[in-house]
């Protein structure tokens, strides 16, 4: 890093000082083009080294190991999925085991179901399928999950963006926006938001419960993919939304859903739908079309391996240990690039998989550009909003995750670099 500059807010240094500055990480930059890195940023994966800590499910359930209570997991058949996974994971998310079903390995499956199901057929509240609804919206929280946006984009739902604050939405806006009775639906991720880490208040969680809507089966889907990924010695409290529904008189409004995919192995972990028990069996009516059961002996497996809810807490802090330097180590990288020159801002997620960068209006798809020049790869700027478009093209997601601790020290320099040198010459030019 130059130190021939003296470290205050860019708006006080004098254009001879922004040159200099500008002169020394352009050099820098260029320097570092040159050696091709290959680093990757782009996905919030687990590491090499977290997989590994479910190695022993490879060798789960034991030859001779495959009674369920009275049902063969090797056989057909469970839509519902076994008893013994549904309540711990019942415990975990607060709700009632008979709330609960455990389907196959992606809950983004789980999603895509959902939302066809209630196109091609209703939900219980439909006066009529959704696909006779030529006009449909759906609300996203921004910055989201950008697979959350493309599940609703495939099915041509216009999506209407409503920007997160500090506890959640501005329940004002969502609340006049559901009052459309073309809005069907609302995308959240509850504990440890992607990318912002965010987790939504009590407060915003009873607001949305309790909202009239102007459709009569307006949705939430509650992504809980992070309700174990503490950062933090302690676990966060799920929110009992499907109780809180109840109380307000919208008991179906919340399909809640989760995954072992960060715990265990993410391409044959579990998943889970939490829902209200006529809820459950309306979409077990679909799927049961579709198959004749999840694959039950990788949940039996899982039984095995985690054998309680607290099990499940405790492997999560073996996680903890691996995922907390990462992400020390990407604030300190920050915080060394661009502390002090007033240029950016950045998530301190307590949980999760993300930091949210905020960098200034209009820069953030020539910095990602940059990074990648440097041999940085991260996500395309814009994808945390629908259709891949931040209107103020200013948030990058940076996934620090997957890759060793050394190379995420240097991706994230990288990255840093590339803001501050796209800020300097930002300020030149004004």
């Amino acid at each position: 890093m130059p130190e021939s500059t003296e470290r205050k807010p860019l708006t006080e240094l004098s254009g001879e000082d922004l040159a200099r500055l500008e002169s020394d990480l352009a050099a820098e930059f260029e320097e570092i083009s040159q050696i091709g890195l290959g680093l990757d940023l782009t996905r919030g994966k687990p590491s090499a080294a977290q997989l590994d800590l479910s190695e022993r499910l490879l060798g789960l359930p034991e030859p001779g190991d495959h009674l369920a209570g009275k049902t063969d997991v090797r056989n057909y058949g469970g839509i519902t999925g076994i008893a013994e996974l549904r309540a711990l994971m019942a415990e975990i998310l607060g709700v009632r085991p008979d709330e609960v079903y455990a389907c196959d390995n992606a809950s983004l499956s789980v999603m895509y179901d959902l939302i066809s199901f209630a196109l091609l057929f209703g939900t219980e509240d439909s006066p009529r399928p959704w696909i006779e609804d030529t006009d449909r919206k759906w609300l996203c929280l921004v910055p989201g999950y950008d697979r959350h946006f493309a599940v609703t984009e495939k099915f041509g739902f216009e999506m209407i963006p409503v920007e997160m604050g500090p506890e959640g939405p501005d329940m004002d806006e969502v609340e006049r926006l559901a009052a459309d009775p073309a809005v069907k639906g609302l995308w959240a991720v509850p504990i440890y938001s992607n990318p912002t880490g965010l987790t939504l208040s009590d407060h915003v969680i009873e607001r949305l419960a309790k909202m009239e809507t102007g459709a009569p089966d307006f949705r939430v889907i509650w992504d809980n993919a992070y309700v174990v990924h503490t950062l933090a010695a302690d676990f966060p409290k799920a929110a009992n939304v499907l109780e809180a529904a109840a109380n307000a008189g919208h008991p179906n409004r919340f399909w809640q859903v989760c995954s072992t995919s960060k715990i265990t192995f993410a391409g044959a972990g579990v998943s889970f739908l939490s829902a209200t028990e006529s809820e459950l069996a309306w979409y077990g009516k679909h799927a049961g079309v579709r198959t004749i059961g999840p694959n039950k002996v990788n949940q039996l497996a899982h039984v095995r391996f985690f054998e309680t809810a607290e099990g499940l807490r405790q492997h999560m802090q073996l996680h903890r240990e691996i995922l907390v330097p990462k992400f020390e180590a990407s604030r300190s990288a920050l915080e060394a690039r661009l502390g002090g020159y007033e240029v950016a801002s950045w998530t301190d997620p307590e949980g999760g998989y993300f930091i949210d960068l905020s960098v200034g209006d209009g820069t953030a798809t020539q910095i990602v550009e940059m990074a990648a020049k440097a041999g940085v790869a991260l996500t395309p700027a814009g994808a945390a909003y629908p259709y891949g478009k931040d209107p103020n093209d200013r948030h990058i997601r940076l996934a620090p995750t997957m890759p060793p601790l050394d190379e995420v020290e240097k991706a994230i320099d990288v990255v840093g670099l590339c803001t501050l040198l796209c800020a300097v010459r930002k300020a030149q030019a004004v």
